[in-house]
């Protein structure tokens, strides 16, 4: 299976999201995302796809986002995604793309929701203990 994760490997969640890919048995396309930000059209294309709106694409957090003025309801999504591309720590992450679909994996296991859920057949657990997948594999609600 074709999969691209867009990664920051200083991201907990990033990281949780990239070992549930592998979990799987998958080995992605790992995108550095904040050295190798995607073209525009690209994130665009991603942020569509996985049904948001491009402000909800947007880190505020650790970002200079209150410093660019980005807060401000008069940009338009065209400027929000120049914003992006300039500075990739905006986007945030973990994007992830399959032939399944494309998510924002926050939580990191939004990520099962496109991949193949036959993929797991052990438990999973998160750097924080979490439990996500069972002993067979099973998502835990």
């Amino acid at each position: 299976m074709d999969v691209t994760i867009y990664h920051n490997p200083k991201c907990g969640t990033s990281r949780n999201t990239l070992a549930l890919i592998r979990h799987a048995g998958i080995e992605p396309t790992v995108i550095d995302y904040l050295a190798h930000p995607p073209a525009k059209d690209v994130l665009a294309g991603m942020i569509r796809d996985g049904g948001l709106t491009v402000r909800q694409a947007i880190r505020e957090k650790g970002t200079p986002y209150e410093e660019l003025g980005l807060a401000d309801p008069a940009l338009t999504d065209d400027q929000l995604l120049d914003a992006m591309i300039a500075t990739p720590i905006l986007i945030n992450r973990p994007f992830v793309v399959t032939p399944l679909g494309t998510r924002l994996c926050r939580p990191s296991e939004a990520v099962l929701d496109i991949l193949p859920p036959d993929a797991f057949t052990s438990a999973f657990v998160k750097e924080d203990g979490e439990a996500v997948l069972d002993e067979t594999g099973k998502r835990i609600a």
